[in-house]
């Protein structure tokens, strides 16, 4: 049972959501939301804890950058499906010493991004918590199990390609973690990329409707989540590090980080772009679709191949009941034995060979 103070907190929030889409037909207020449906739904959780995966204050987020953040870590999800996102649920965590204002800034946050992406907030709770936490349903819609774009569908002999730039919210988090100092354009711009990424939506769908068959949001980043699309199809993502879209200010923050910029680019994650792979007769149709999706452009990495020895289906991918794809390296893994064949996931290269790493989530 909510308590009364709960309660105005709740009716106070109600009102501030963003007007409800056609397809809502009750949303807050009502015992639960109801809305049109299509024949396939799919769905995605996220959360966000203070001083887990920020920190509030002058120089790292602010109550807005909470809700905004979390929201769009949720709609990416529905990005890498290809699908069209729908409506969201919200609950808030509120910690003792929470004001209502405060609260009403967190919601602010996911609406102003809610009403950019054409998503209906229809519904959630507010709860008592030892701090700050927001947790974020969403819901996508397609018209069928064959319009998402699921991790395992990639083929021998497809490209990789990655959309947009890589890197700037890793910058960001250091630049807030007092890490690195930039200049003060490259400084907005990676604060802003940490804050307050970009689900790629547009480019989703667009590339859904291109030829795309796996695809994957890149929140742990590349090196950990172009590993997922790999093992999901028992196949191997060769990635050429020298090929990465470097973010603006990527380069200098990692010269100050005393690492290379490729390393930056691919480990540091929360950049929210989207990895996936396509046969290269699709090629020129991609990049005509993503250009007509808002022209964030993509950048062909790499290329998709077997694992020595593994026998091919003829889709491209392991044969059915062959042997399980091997678990990656994990964490402070050494480099890979002179000769050893790569197991399903990712394999890297730079100049000096292969490279072993592992992405990560920001964590305070």
């Amino acid at each position: 049972m909510h308590s009364g103070a709960e309660l105005s907190l709740i009716d106070a929030l109600t009102r501030r959501l963003p007007s409800l889409g056609p397809r809502v037909i009750a949303g807050a207020g009502d015992d639960a939301a109801v809305v049109l449906a299509k024949p396939v739904s799919l769905t995605s959780v996220d959360a966000v804890v203070q001083d887990v995966h920020f920190k509030l204050g002058e120089g790292s987020f602010s109550h807005a950058d909470v809700g905004f953040k979390a929201l769009a870590g949720a709609l990416s999800d529905m990005a890498a499906m290809g699908v069209q996102a729908g409506e969201a649920y919200l609950v808030l965590g509120a910690p003792p010493g929470l004001s209502e204002p405060q609260a009403l800034s967190v919601i602010d946050g996911a609406g102003e991004l809610a009403a950019q992406t054409g998503v209906s907030i229809a519904g959630g709770d507010v709860v008592r918590c030892p701090v700050l936490t927001l947790t974020v349903t969403v819901v996508g819609w397609a018209d069928s199990t064959a319009s998402p774009v699921y991790r395992r569908g990639a083929a021998a002999g497809d490209l990789v390609g990655v959309t947009g730039r890589l890197g700037g919210a890793g910058a960001g988090l250091a630049l807030m973690e007092g890490r690195i100092s930039l200049h003060a354009q490259d400084a907005a711009h990676v604060l802003a990329r940490a804050r307050r990424p970009r689900p790629r939506l547009l480019e989703g769908r667009a590339l859904a409707a291109a030829g795309a068959r796996a695809m994957i949001d890149l929140s742990d980043g590349l090196a950990t989540d172009a590993a997922h699309l790999g093992r999901a199809g028992g196949l191997v993502l060769e990635i050429d590090l020298s090929l990465l879209p470097l973010d603006q200010g990527v380069a200098e923050a990692a010269a100050q980080l005393g690492a290379e910029p490729w390393r930056l680019a691919a480990s540091a994650g929360e950049d929210y772009e989207l990895c996936f792979c396509a046969a290269p007769a699709e090629r020129a149709k991609i990049e005509r679709a993503l250009q007509a999706a808002g022209g964030v452009g993509v950048t062909w990495i790499g290329e998709v191949v077997a694992p020595p020895g593994a026998g091919l289906a003829p889709g491209g991918g392991p044969e059915p009941g062959g042997p399980e794809p091997a678990a990656g390296p994990g964490p402070g893994a050494g480099p890979a034995p002179a000769g050893a064949a790569p197991a399903p996931g990712a394999r890297f290269t730079s100049e000096a060979g292969v490279v072993q790493m592992q992405g990560y989530e920001h964590r305070w």
